[in-house]
């Protein structure tokens, strides 16, 4: 038996909640961003953004940029009201992967969090991923619709 079979028929409810309160948050999160690159919160905009990518060597830096946002807002939208879940999922943690690694140089910043902001892509990716691997849960529109 596996762990989410386990979860499920001890508290299905419970569980469903759990990944709805987790979907919601983090997807709301990824909106958030992808809104602040917008230059519709914060203090942010695609032009600074596509500029600080060419500054660390991206290539096609503003293409580049339009891609994170598009992804961070379609992959929160999705996610928050789980629909098509996983694969919004998978999108998400791709797209924090890339982060990590270019914006944050890598990924051995585990221990020192030297440049600070790592943990934050790490943390999204892995949450993402667990969303991945269990599903949207009870309370999502995959649920309803599929």
């Amino acid at each position: 038996m596996d762990l989410a079979s386990l979860l499920t028929e001890s508290s299905p409810a419970l569980y469903d909640l759990g990944l709805l309160v987790l979907r919601v948050f983090i997807g709301v999160c990824f909106v958030v961003h992808a809104l602040g690159k917008l230059g519709l919160v914060g203090t942010g905009n695609m032009q600074g953004f596509a500029s600080w990518l060419a500054e660390l060597g991206v290539p096609f830096a503003t293409a580049q940029a339009w891609i994170a946002m598009a992804s961070e807002m379609v992959g929160g939208v999705l996610l928050t009201l789980g629909l098509l879940t996983r694969p919004a999922a998978l999108l998400l943690v791709v797209t924090m992967i890339v982060a990590g690694k270019l914006g944050h140089r890598g990924a051995g910043y585990l221990i020192t969090n030297d440049p600070p902001g790592a943990e934050y892509t790490i943390n999204l990716a892995v949450v993402c991923g667990v969303v991945a691997l269990f599903g949207p849960g009870g309370y999502s529109l995959d649920a309803l619709l599929f």
